[in-house]
This record gives C-alpha cells, structure tokens and sequence, in this order.
C-alpha cells in the first residue's frame, strides 16, 4: 500500500453538532484530551477549571457561553489523524453549521439526556439527512437527572425517522449514575472521579457474567435493573447493521457525560471503528476518488482576524482529493488562473502551525488576499475539476447600517466587506447608489450583536442600526433583465449583492406573488449557489 494510500486511509472527519448547551464544545474539548493535544480541559462557561474551552476562541464567545463559528480541531489518537469541525449550535448561526456539514464525511449528534430531541437537532438532522451523511448519537449529560433510556430512544427515531441501535447503556443517572453497559464486550465500565472532567480518570471493566463482583460494586438495585434492561435490549433494539450506519439509515447511540469524561474514551473507539476514510466526492463531471485523483479541495469557511497583531483572512479548505504540498502551485477555477496557496495552517481552534503537507480528508487553512469565495475549487495545475456550489440561505432579518463617524468609513467599508465574505452576514446595496448605506441581511437577530460588536473591537467603527421591515428575499435568475423596469410592488426594493447580482426584497409573501404576476416570465429563487 502507498503511503498517500495510507495516510488517506488513517483520516476520520466529523462534524460535532446539536441544540444549544447540549454540551457539545465540552465533548469536542474532551475528545482533545483523550487525543493528547491538551492535558487540562477547559469548559465553555469556565469557572472552577478557570480554563475556557479551546474552540471558542472569540471574545464575545467567552463572554456569552456560546459558540458563535465554526472551529477546526486536529489531533492524533491509536494511529488515526482526526480532524474536528465545531459548529455553533445556536439557530441564529446556523448557516455556519450547513456549510461546515458540506466538508464533514459523517457527524455526531449530541443530545442532552434530560431535554431529548430539540428543535434545533431537527434542523441540522435534516441537512445530514439530505446528503446521506452517518449519524452517531452521543447521548450527554448522563451526570444529571435524565430522561428514561427506553423513551430517549423512541424518541429520537419517531422525531428524526432513524432506526437506534444502542452500542452501550447508562447504569443510572444524576447521581445515580455508575457507569455504562458495552453490548459488544458483554461488561460493565465503571470511572473514577476524574476532577471535575479535567483529567482522563481510571476505568474499571467487569465481566457481566460476574454478577457477585458488579453487585457488590453498583449496589443490587441497580444491578438488577441492568439485568432487566439488557434482557430487554436483546429482544427490542435494531439489530448492528454497519452498512445501514455508513449510509446515514441507523444511527449508533453512546451514553455518557463530557463533563466529566464517562463514557467519551469509549465513544472515540467505537466512533472510529465505524466511520469510513474519505470517500469519492461528487463534482461537476463525476466522481472524485480520493486516492486515485491528484490535488483537490473546496473552501467551505473563511474567517477574518483570527490573529489579532495580523488583520488576515483564512480561507478554510477541505481537501478531497490527493496530497497537498507546501508551495505547490494550484488551479484556482472560479478565478480561472494559476495560484500559490501561501501560509498553509492546521488548526487547533486559533493556535495554528505551519503544515508542510496534507492529504484527503484533511482541513487546512490558507491565506486569503480576498480572491476565494465560499464554494470556490482548487485543484492540481492541469486538471478542472468543480464541486457543488454550497448554498446561500436566504436571510430572514435586514436592517441598513452606517458608520457614526464619517472619518472612519475606509475601516467601516473594509470591516464589513471583509465579515460578509465570512458568510456570517449578506451585505446588499440599493440599485444607484454606492457604499454610502449598506443593507445587511442575516439568517438570526443574533449576528446583528456579533457584527456590531466585531466592528467595534476588531476595527474600531462604531454604526447605526435601523430595522427595515423585509422578511423575504429573492434571487433575480434571468439574465440580462433590466430590474429598473421591473413593475414592483411599494413594499418591495431593488438590491444587489457583493457580487452584482439583482435581488428584491418583500415584505411580503403576496408580495412575491403581485411582482411574479406583474413581470411575465420573471424568474425568482430563494437560494443563491456560491
């Protein structure tokens, strides 16, 4: 076997996702423990590890518990190269999260043990459905009171239509809570105090055939309600079908808590005995074979000023294809010429290192002199290969903003050009008129917060922020129209995005109509390819 052929097959890369405070950041920050690319792990709302979680990295992140963008993570662990994407679980930035799936192979849901199935999880379940990824459940927050097993499990296949096949089984919960069943192995594991979560913990494993020893160790109650349950198992839960798992139709479910690490090590071992090396993606003229393919990637992120002394761009790239070498030279085909890829990074959330090579399945970041957009190919030299555009989606919130101090505009035009290419906000300006006043739109209220305050701390420019009462916005798809002439309704306004393209806004929804039936063969469409 070639070491390309090696290296590819050793890659797992997964996309971490759920509803808010289901303890997903703490799982990711866990996983790194285990990994060895921490030794203390930190928690998102950092009090008596004094510690924040190392993938949110943004002030205002700190600051408010939240993870507001996605985060890439790679570390080692049992000769497999893991690379970890993050994602806001919060809905006002859940437009991070579908693009950041684009560049998953397969993702892990977690769910709070005592809250089940929340509105949220269905949203991104959806996206994971729509492009067949696997689905792994890691049931968390087994440490505090939680909801019946049994119920749980019902649940989460009557709310998402997945079939559940429990790979172990919590003994208790809250402070009940001893440990958790292997169905595979046929034992118990128990875990030591692991000092609030900071450090890994001795696990002790027990045969359930020796029932003296599991009894005088978790009490007799609980044994037996074990026995019971496991009896019940046997008879009841989908049977472990790995196909079925690789083509997203079952999902495995893990029991555990991330705050205080029972049940994560087993999760990761399970997780990367199931989940499959990078596999052939699809592009405009077929498939791409990982191995057999040279050099290929699509970006699916980027994000400005994550270094503060160097105000730069990283462009995130998820390579699907071949090696990538230092300084090598690439195809760039939406900007159709030849391009170094310089300063490529790896990630560990905002601490970085220079990689001198990568290869399917990996995450890098490059800098980005603002030629890349998100949805953007790259590819080896000779080749002219295009992945799927990745999706805009329609904002749903606008408001017009404009700088208080007209000194400043340069920073203000920069700062926000520079966050809307993040694709965190839509910036849009009114037909005739330049830069002067700028319509935002966002997919939730929330990214009008994180925009003030990123224009505030990271460039200096305070702005005003006026509501407008837009709910819908259309993409214009005909070519050539002229949309001054276009017989629109009073409510609805002319626009155009960074990238000249005709939009309208409505606030509406017979307004949308009214126009489709005032303009003949006018063509309207909610998503924007990128």
């Amino acid at each position: 076997m070639s070491t390309l052929q090696e290296e590819i097959s050793r890659r797992r890369t997964f996309a971490i996702i759920s509803h808010p405070d289901a303890g997903k950041t703490t799982l990711t920050e866990k996983l790194l423990l285990y990994g060895g690319a921490i030794n203390l792990a930190g928690s998102v709302k950092a009090k008596k590890t004094a510690k924040h979680a190392v993938s949110d990295w943004m002030e205002i992140e700190k600051e408010r518990g939240i993870s507001v963008t996605s985060s890439v993570l790679q570390f080692e662990y049992g000769g497999f190269c893991i690379n970890i994407l993050d994602t806001p679980g919060h809905q006002d930035f859940s437009e991070d999260t579908y693009r950041t799936l684009m560049a998953a192979d397969s993702a892990v849901m977690v769910i709070d043990a005592s809250k089940g199935v929340e509105a949220q999880t269905r949203k991104l379940f959806k996206v994971c459905v729509m492009r067949k990824i696997p689905i792994f459940t890691f049931i968390n927050k087994m440490d505090r009171d939680a909801n019946d097993t049994f119920e749980l499990l019902d649940e989460i296949e009557k709310e998402l239509g997945i079939a559940t096949c429990p790979v172990n089984w919590p003994i208790g919960s809250g402070k009940g809570f001893k440990g958790v069943y292997d169905r595979n192995k046929k034992a118990v594991f128990t875990f030591s105090d692991t000092e609030k979560g900071t450090k890994e913990g001795e696990t002790r494993e027990i045969s359930v055939e020796n029932r003296e020893e599991l009894t005088a160790l978790i009490g007799a109650e609980a044994a037996d309600k074990l026995y019971d349950e496991i009896e019940l198992l046997d008879g009841a839960s989908a049977e472990f079908d790995l196909d079925e798992v690789r083509s997203g139709d079952l999902t495995p479910v893990f029991f555990g808590s991330a705050l205080t690490n029972f049940g994560v090590e087993i999760f990761l071992k399970h997780f990367l005995e199931m989940t499959t090396t990078p596999l052939p993606r699809k592009a405009e003229g077929g498939l791409i074979d990982p191995v057999e393919n040279e050099f290929s990637a699509f970006v699916f992120k980027i994000q400005a000023n994550m270094n503060k002394a160097h105000r730069d761009r990283i462009a995130f790239m998820r390579i699907c294809s071949g090696k990538f070498e230092a300084g090598m030279e690439v195809n760039h085909v939406q900007g159709g010429k030849k391009i170094r890829l310089s300063q490529p990074q790896q990630m560990m959330a905002q601490d970085r290192k220079i990689v001198e090579e990568a290869y399917a399945g990996d995450i890098i970041g490059v800098f980005d002199p603002g030629i890349f957009s998100i949805g953007d190919t790259v590819c080896a030299p000779n080749e002219h290969i295009e992945y799927e555009g990745i999706p805009t989606f329609a904002p749903e919130h606008f408001a017009k903003i404009r700088q208080v101090d007209t000194m400043k505009r340069k920073q203000f035009i920069k700062g926000v050009s520079q966050i809307a290419q993040e694709g965190a906000i839509q910036i849009f300006q009114e037909f005739n008129t330049g830069m002067e006043e700028i319509i935002v739109g966002v997919v939730g209220v929330l990214q009008f917060d994180v925009l003030r305050f990123r224009l505030e701390s990271e460039y200096g420019v305070e702005i005003r922020m006026d509501p407008l009462p837009y709910e819908y916005i259309r993409w214009i798809e005909n070519d050539g129209i002229d949309v001054a002439k276009l017989n629109i309704t009073t409510d609805s306004k002319r626009v155009k995005d960074l990238k000249d393209r005709p939009l309208l806004l409505f606030t509406h929804e017979w307004s949308i109509r009214t126009v489709l039936e005032r303009n003949e063969g006018l063509k309207l469409t909610e998503f924007a390819k990128n």
